[in-house]
């Protein structure tokens, strides 16, 4: 019996993500370095593997709706299997039900034994007969158990959101964070610019167009193989949301500024921020793992920069020669992630509410401790790519309680010409989604006082 090979390498990543807690990023990332894999092949694959996870809490409550089997007492292989099942029935229009249901049933074969095959056929074939009969939580009884089953987010995370922003946001949220999120690539401004990049794209095939916000980004539809394209192997580009390209220019570093970037992995700031000082002066770029160090390193190398130095350097310890010697330190803090959801939905089986106390306090020792290397006059810029006000506005209004000599600085004029927010002339922005468009980001810039 031959499998189909794009099916079990979803599956094997489902399983390692599920299971191991792999990033369903890095996992990806890594079985599609196969050879044997084509572009469509690699495209399927990574549309099963992200909608799967994308969908998973509306896929389980489903299966649960037609199995005779509590999930909890399947197997990790089984449980995954029917999962992809039920996202080509439900949420792929162009799979035909024959090949969702026999192409699962094949792979329980493999991965369980002859009765986890008829299990897995009889779930699936019951779903395709009834999928249009599905009845969901009452809305107008329970809304909040409503709205995590329809948009497939935890209720813990729908309650606090609802709670927060109220339900006609709260659903747009939702609904947005289920969305594909565009890829957007940084021009390299010291090796091109982005009508020659935009050029050179063209020539290789891609449909390139401007960016929402950022004058130097582009957005590369149908993307493919990113990795292995010419521009990107020549440096002339950086993969990059548009929020996190907006930190490195709300920062605003000079020319032979000194730059501390104390959670700098993978480096996509740091190399941005370099590009700004037009490669001179220094950028300290670290991590808290050596691996990540590596990151930055060959990121920088292969965009042609100079000027970065990355270290292996825990955040949450006080370096000592640093005090009070940069011109710039950019705390792009360790956080929920709950702005990324749409780019990696793992994030929302991953966190659990108790995370973010722990978060917390991790971010105030981080942002304390950082601080004391900005110079009199100097800026310390705050970044997560959050929505939780714990870890964004409250936590910045706590720093500058304790620390009087620090202050917000207006960031209106360094902000792109089309991103409008109230809140800019008071020093910080909270990006979302499903307002902006881009990456769920705070961004907040004190200077120390001269």
């Amino acid at each position: 019996m031959k499998l189909d090979l794009p099916r079990e390498t979803a599956l094997k990543i489902l399983y390692e993500v599920n299971k191991s807690g792999a990033y369903s990023n890095i996992a990806l990332n890594k079985n599609l370095e196969d050879v044997k894999l084509s572009n469509i092949d690699k495209a399927f694959i990574t549309e099963l593997v992200y909608g799967t996870l994308k969908w998973q809490l509306s896929i389980d409550y489903i299966i649960e709706k037609f199995s005779s089997v509590k999930i909890k007492k399947l197997s990790p292989w089984i449980l995954n299997i029917l999962r992809l099942g039920v996202y080509q029935l439900l949420y792929m229009t162009k799979i035909p039900e024959s090949a969702a249901c026999n192409e699962s049933v094949n792979l329980a074969k493999r991965y369980g034994h002859s009765a986890s095959s008829r299990y897995v056929n009889a779930v699936l074939r019951n779903i395709t007969r009834s999928k249009d009969k599905i009845e969901y939580p009452d809305r107008n009884k329970d809304l909040s158990a409503y709205l995590s089953i329809r948009y497939s987010h935890p209720e813990w995370m729908v309650k606090n959101w609802l709670n927060r922003f109220g339900e006609s946001f709260t659903e747009e949220l939702l609904k947005c964070n289920n969305e594909n999120a565009p890829l957007t690539v940084r021009v390299n401004t010291l090796k091109t610019s982005t009508e020659e990049l935009r050029d050179q794209l063209e020539k290789e095939g891609f449909e390139p167009q401007p960016a929402k916000y950022v004058e130097n980004a582009l957005i590369i539809n149908k993307p493919s193989s990113i990795t292995k394209m010419r521009a990107f192997e020549q440096g002339l580009f950086q993969v990059q949301d548009e929020s996190s390209m907006i930190v490195a220019q709300v920062l605003n570093p000079k020319p032979k500024d000194l730059v501390i970037d104390v959670c700098s992995a993978p480096g996509g700031k740091a190399t941005h921020i370099a590009e700004l000082m037009q490669n001179t002066g220094q950028v300290i770029a670290r991590d808290v793992h050596e691996h990540k160090i590596k990151l930055i390193e060959e990121a920088a190398i292969r965009l042609g920069i100079g000027i970065i130095k990355a270290e292996v350097f825990d955040a949450q310890k006080e370096d000592l020669k640093l005090i009070n010697k940069a011109d710039c330190v950019l705390v792009d803090a360790p956080c929920s992630g709950l702005g990324i959801i749409r780019r990696k939905p793992d994030i929302k089986w991953t966190r659990k509410e108790k995370d973010l106390d722990e978060i917390v306090k991790l971010q105030e020792r981080i942002l304390d401790t950082s601080s004391k290397y900005v110079k009199p006059g100097g800026v310390l810029l705050y970044s997560t790519c959050t929505v939780e006000p714990k870890e964004n506005e409250e936590m910045v209004k706590k720093f500058l309680q304790d620390n009087r000599d620090f202050e917000l600085e207006d960031i209106s004029e360094v902000l792109p010409k089309d991103l409008k927010k109230d809140t800019a002339k008071a020093g910080y922005i909270q990006l979302y989604p499903n307002i902006d468009g881009i990456d769920g980001f705070f961004i907040s810039k004190m200077r120390k006082r001269s």
